[in-house]
């Protein structure tokens, strides 16, 4: 299932997006979203708390995502693809699949936090093809890496799903 066409494009970017600049008052909604129904901690909403701690203030949760909203770019409309079809939004052919599903998601931190001002830019590519054979016949397993970096290109996060298609 694998081309020279799709070992082409490997690493490539496939889209990139820009956040607006980081608001304290998003920190704070996403903190009390994800730890409902708990108080969030200090570190993430209260100001004199975070001066007090190594990082000197608000910082988001390691977890935040500031391309939730709304990014810069304008998301492209959807093109007429099967969703799955990755390849397609590098030129290049992708393979006939009946079938995609998300396998698996990982995260790697830098340990670098996003911060109230901070403007992320996010890159996505395929990083990795590999094949198996499963019950369903031949599966094609495709990473596609989500790379996070603000304003000073400092390295936040990678997101990197597994899918399958067969």
């Amino acid at each position: 299932m694998i081309t020279d066409e799709m070992r082409g494009i490997l690493g490539k970017a496939m889209a990139t997006a820009t956040s607006f600049p980081i608001a304290e008052s998003d920190i704070r909604k996403w903190a009390v979203a994800v730890y409902y129904p708990e108080v969030p901690p200090p570190l993430f909403w209260d100001e004199d708390y975070a001066r007090t701690t190594p990082f000197g203030g608000i910082v988001a949760p390691e977890e935040f995502n500031p391309m939730g909203w709304m990014t810069k770019e304008p998301r492209p409309t959807r093109k007429e693809a099967p969703r799955g079809a990755y390849e397609a939004q590098l030129g290049v052919t992708p393979p006939v699949f009946k079938a995609n599903m998300q396998s698996q998601v990982r995260v790697t931190y830098s340990g670098v936090r996003m911060r109230p001002g901070d403007v992320i830019r996010s890159t996505r590519r395929i990083t990795d093809y590999f094949e198996r054979e499963g019950r369903m016949g031949l599966q094609l397993y495709t990473t596609i890496a989500l790379e996070l970096v603000n304003q000073r290109d400092e390295w936040i996060k990678t997101l990197e799903t597994v899918y399958v298609r067969f």
